[in-house]
């Protein structure tokens, strides 16, 4: 019969108060020193959170709808107020969402391993309640002013339309079944990037549904043409998190076709508002400027089919929405004066 090991008390003890160490300090083999708590988040860590390098994108569809809207009876500058009431909006529902997305990205662990810029809910440096009550604040003020817009306008179906637009910001990320964990992003930034704004803006603009249909042409075809690059935009950011994404179930449209596939993708979202540029030249020749948007149109679409490093993702995301703003101003500065 095997003579049973004698456990001493003492070893029991030491090893239970090096688990403890470990556990406190989170690095195994050091000593019991706890990791310090982050530190809160300050007002430039909130205006991180923003992402406000990205929301030039609320510009470009705006404008270009209200510069539709100007081809009829009045000059869009006689409705300026509309025009800020709808740029308003669609900043204020940016910002919304990105709060959103970090709070409900951070509370389901997606953003903790993350390789880019820092969340706030994922990073610790503020409460999930806190950000979900700034998401909620942002989306409060996006409808204040749509209540102001319809009240300017008379236009009270736009009410079913901020519903939508909210409903869509929320469950970007948000809710049991986010459609931002399928591969439905990129279509979703097509429309309420693009489209939804800028068909919106001229209908506000004008003052009426009833709308001419080549008006409606050029706001449908500069709303088109702004979600690409919003969509192009997204798919950086998702290749760039697409081996993390898979990793936590996010099935994005870049980790369903794989990397090579998403750099391709990325510069055919990039090629189409450039394609439909052809069109606005041939009613507005002044529109051809917008052609320089290029230049840094060509250098993200090269950075992006050969990036190796997050960074070199980063870069081409800026230059991509550097790329939409100056299109989307230069088109609509042709179309309106």
């Amino acid at each position: 019969m095997a003579k049973q090991q004698r456990i001493d008390p003492r070893t029991v003890e030491r090893r239970r108060a090096q688990a403890k160490s470990k556990s406190k300090s989170g690095h195994p083999g050091r000593s019991g020193r706890p990791v310090p708590p982050p530190k809160p988040a300050t007002l430039g860590t909130w205006i991180a959170g923003a992402r406000p390098f990205t929301l030039p994108l609320a510009v470009p569809p705006v404008a270009l709808g209200a510069a539709a809207a100007s081809t009829l009876d009045q000059p869009w500058s006689s409705h300026w107020a509309r025009m800020l009431l709808c740029l308003g909006i669609a900043l204020a529902l940016q910002i919304g969402a990105n709060y959103a997305n970090d709070y409900s990205d951070g509370v389901r662990g997606t953003d903790r391993d993350r390789v880019g810029p820092q969340r706030l809910v994922a990073s610790g440096r503020a409460k999930p309640r806190t950000v979900l009550t700034v998401a909620i604040v942002f989306f409060g003020i996006a409808a204040v002013l749509g209540l102001l817009l319809m009240w300017r306008t008379g236009l009270w179906w736009f009410l079913l339309l901020g519903v939508v637009c909210l409903a869509a910001a929320w469950f970007y990320t948000g809710g049991r079944r986010p459609y931002g964990y399928a591969p439905l992003g990129e279509l979703a930034v097509l429309l309420f990037f693009g489209v939804v704004p800028a068909v919106g803006t001229a209908i506000a603009v004008h003052g009426s549904f009833e709308i001419d249909g080549f008006v409606l042409l050029l706001a449908l075809l500069g709303g088109v043409a702004a979600g690409f690059f919003a969509a192009a935009v997204l798919m950086s950011n998702n290749l760039r998190d697409r081996e993390r994404d898979a990793t936590h179930g996010k099935r994005t449209l870049s980790v369903l076709i794989g990397s090579l596939a998403s750099r391709i993708l990325f510069a055919v979202f990039l090629a189409i508002p450039f394609g439909l540029l052809a069109f606005f030249t041939v009613f507005f020749p002044n529109a051809a400027y917008s052609f320089f948007a290029l230049l840094a149109a060509i250098p993200a679409a090269l950075i992006v089919i050969t990036a190796r490093t997050p960074r070199e993702l980063v870069t081409a995301l800026q230059l991509t929405v550097l790329t939409a703003f100056a299109y989307g101003l230069g088109v609509a500065a042709a179309i309106a004066l």
